[in-house]
């Protein structure tokens, strides 16, 4: 039994594409695979950051990785993705939508432009839904194509727990600060993870027949320095009264990835402490 079990989560020789790879989650995500096995390419708009953290991964898990520059919203810097890791792997195996912008509240006092709603700037907006949705759209239209063409593959959107709830804008709320100029978590992000959702169902049931899983990992807010008052009003909305920590999606991704997850297609696995219970 156990031997079974190891197989199904065994991803040897299986090559991951991680856009946004460079990013927090993104480097947990490749650690993740190379542990199971696996060979990955960190896509990154950074590609001297994809590179470095590429060759990092290389000397911790002994495994291999490369680092790719690429702009998921331009069709042919994605084509080029693809053409690259056949190059270097001659397959692909896994896609992984891992890539957002992360808009974090702003403050007119900044000198920035307001991200509250009634006044949210136009080409902000098409920055965040360009890189959020177009960029998993062209990811999965092209990569996604390869992988229905070879008759097996998965894919993994990285949503998010707004997408099933709204930002409790009262967490960012600050004192002797006027309404108007109140700092909110931008709708953007909220958008961009919902629209994640439903590229995972669309595609779920649009590749059924080529062997192509789609699904989504639906995380909580992780731990990354972020300023103490915030944490802990926002750990007073999550029953475990905590934030994630970094490692703790890494077997989630395994088992979506592997044979682990043979059955579940169009599926979202809400991992938040519990969060949207409430």
């Amino acid at each position: 039994m156990r031997r079974e079990l190891e197989r199904l989560f065994d991803l040897s020789g299986k090559v991951a594409v991680i856009t946004g790879g460079a990013g927090l989650l993104g480097i947990k995500h490749a650690e993740a695979l190379m542990e199971a096995g696996a060979y990955c390419v960190l896509a990154d708009i950074n590609g001297e950051m994809a590179r470095t953290a590429a060759a990092k991964l290389i000397a911790e898990k002994s495994s291999r990785a490369i680092g790719v520059q690429t702009d998921i919203t331009n069709s042919e810097s994605v084509a080029g993705l693809l053409n690259q890791t056949l190059q270097e792997f001659g397959r692909v195996d896994i896609l992984i939508n891992n890539a957002a912008n992360n808009p974090h509240y702003a403050k007119l006092a900044d000198g920035l432009e307001s991200r509250r709603f009634e006044s949210f700037p136009l080409g902000i907006w098409n920055q965040d839904i360009a890189v959020g949705l177009t960029g998993s759209f062209l990811c999965s239209q092209i990569i996604g194509s390869y992988l229905a063409q070879q008759g097996q593959g998965v894919i993994l959107n990285i949503a998010s727990d707004l997408a099933l709830i709204a930002p409790d804008q009262r967490i960012y709320k600050e004192e002797e600060t006027p309404p108007e100029l109140q700092p909110t978590k931008p709708i953007t992000y909220s958008v961009v993870k919902s629209g994640i959702i439903g590229l995972t169902r669309y595609l779920a049931t649009y590749w059924a027949d080529k062997g192509v899983r789609s699904n989504a990992l639906v995380p909580g807010g992780v731990y990354a320095n972020q300023d103490e008052k915030f944490v802990i009003k926002l750990t007073n909305l999550i029953p475990f009264q905590r934030m994630a920590k970094p490692d703790e999606y890494k077997a989630a991704v395994v088992f979506l990835c592997s044979e682990a997850s043979s059955y579940m297609t169009g599926a979202s696995l809400v991992i938040d402490g519990g969060r949207t219970c409430w």
